[in-house]
């Protein structure tokens, strides 16, 4: 196995990375260019090369990013060190390949496929052996059953389960990693961002704040409500995810997302998104077609925002609240109870100045990292100043409608002893001040909500609010 004049030849996709990149090039022609998805049924008509050359000539892979196995990485550079030659088979462009190879520096050759090829069919065996010769090479790939490349291989390794093996068995494994953890509960809780589902608490407030959230009808039409809207927030989560693979990897934090770092594939991902949508819409349909229009509406502005509109500075943060208001509208059609016009107020007011709370802290982080842009986002380092001031203005803002409010008749009708929520006021007003101070510092993650529920200090806000709506019923 280890002869060193038979070179051994390095399959890329889902060996030494563990993407596909023929199913992330799709994925960059669908973020790049969306009206391209209605031109693949006129690529496929004509056969699935054809479909694969027009994807590659529209599509720029980045290959600075590309993840890698550091475990594969390390054992190559071991046999290089005795003596064998290393060969990186790939389908790439010319470009990508070589500045890949590059970033390794353990490859002393090259062997494109053509990108209409994939790298274990005929094509590419017939070129190994026009290179090599019959048997004269040894080739290390994922699946030996799944091309013809393997029949012409002197001897074959194999990645599977996060181990590497001699294809016969033959040969004790190498351990190259635990991979298996794609299979884990835990990853794809992470992928579906089951932790921002908090967000979704917000279509219980109409029933809240109107005092029925008690009755059982409304308070199980709240909590369908709820769970259907994680389900669809999840689903585009996903597909967001994959999307935003190549400024994800760029990014300090968002480079460890399953999707970013190869753990979970990106077909994977696509079937795991379709059937959480489908299930959010059966669910959706046990509570009422108002709620069934509020849901539809909310996925058609998130693709909105995550295909366009999250790349127009100012744009976006208006969006990202507009969103946030749209949970608290879809609670109200569940329950069919009117939401007030303070409450809308006020939620756009805060979840703007929330919004920009995190565009500035990517932005921020960013330019901490020597990157003048948000990763993607239409701003530049020297936003970060009128970010902060717009920020503020929108979150005191938000206190001068609870103010308002609080001294309506509206508040009376609803409180017997309505004077003690004036306290809600300088609670608030210390919650948004100190928020935005730890953004200033650096501290704040990179969305605010989810940092309110694990921050003891925010809880404590929280809980006094409570407290304080409670003395006054």
């Amino acid at each position: 196995m280890n002869q060193a004049p038979v070179p051994l030849c390095v399959q890329l996709d889902r060996t030494l990375t563990p993407i596909d990149t023929g199913h992330e090039a799709l994925l960059s022609l669908c973020r790049q260019s969306p009206a391209a998805v209605l031109r693949f049924p006129v690529w496929l008509a004509h056969g699935v090369r054809c479909l694969r050359q027009q994807v590659a000539a529209r599509v720029r892979f980045d290959a600075e990013t590309l993840p890698l196995r550091p475990e594969l990485l390390a054992w190559l550079s071991s046999e290089r060190a005795k003596g064998r030659r290393l060969v990186l088979v790939t389908n790439l462009p010319r470009d990508a390949a070589g500045s890949l190879a590059a970033r390794m520096q353990i490859f002393d050759e090259l062997l494109l496929v053509d990108v209409a090829d994939p790298v274990t069919g005929d094509a590419a065996r017939r070129a190994l052996v026009a290179r090599f010769g019959e048997q004269g090479f040894d080739y290390l790939g994922d699946d030996p059953a799944a091309g013809a490349v393997w029949q012409s291989a002197r001897a074959g390794l194999l990645l599977e389960g996060g181990r590497l093996r001699a294809r016969d068995g033959s040969e004790p494994g190498v351990d190259m990693g635990a991979s298996a953890q794609a299979r884990s509960p835990r990853v794809w809780l992470k992928a579906i961002r089951l932790h921002q589902w908090v967000k979704n608490v917000l279509v219980f407030l109409p029933a809240l704040l109107a005092h029925r959230i008690g009755d059982p009808p409304v308070f199980l039409a709240s909590l369908l409500a709820f769970v259907a809207f994680g389900l669809c927030a999840s689903s585009v989560y996903v597909v967001n995810d994959l999307l935003d693979l190549s400024s994800d990897r760029r990014h300090p934090r968002k480079r460890l997302r399953p999707f970013a770092s190869g753990v979970l594939s990106a077909r994977s991902g696509l079937l795991a998104s379709s059937a959480l949508l489908a299930t959010s819409v059966l669910l959706a349909a046990t509570v009422n077609r108002w709620f069934c229009l509020s849901l539809a509406a909310y996925y058609f502005f998130t693709w909105l925002y995550t295909l366009q509109l999250k790349r127009a500075a100012i744009v976006d943060v208006m969006a990202l609240a507009g969103l946030y208001t749209l949970r608290i509208i879809a609670g109200a059609a569940a329950t069919t109870i009117e939401p007030s016009f303070w409450l809308l107020a006020f939620s756009i007011f805060i979840f703007l100045s929330l919004g920009i709370v995190k565009r500035f802290a990517e932005l921020d982080g960013a330019r901490q990292a020597g990157r003048d842009g948000g990763y993607g986002r239409g701003y530049s380092s020297d936003d970060l100043s009128l970010l902060m001031s717009l920020g503020i203005a929108a979150g005191y803002s938000a206190v001068v409608v609870m103010a308002l409010y609080i001294n309506s008749a509206d508040s009376q009708a609803l409180y017997k002893h309505n004077k003690p929520l004036w306290l809600i006021c300088p609670l608030m007003l210390y919650w948004i001040s100190r928020i935005w101070l730890l953004t200033s510092r650096g501290q704040m993650e990179d969305d605010p909500v989810v940092f309110a529920v694990r921050d003891r200090i925010s809880l404590a806000v929280l809980g006094l609010i409570g407290f304080v709506v409670f003395v006054s019923l």
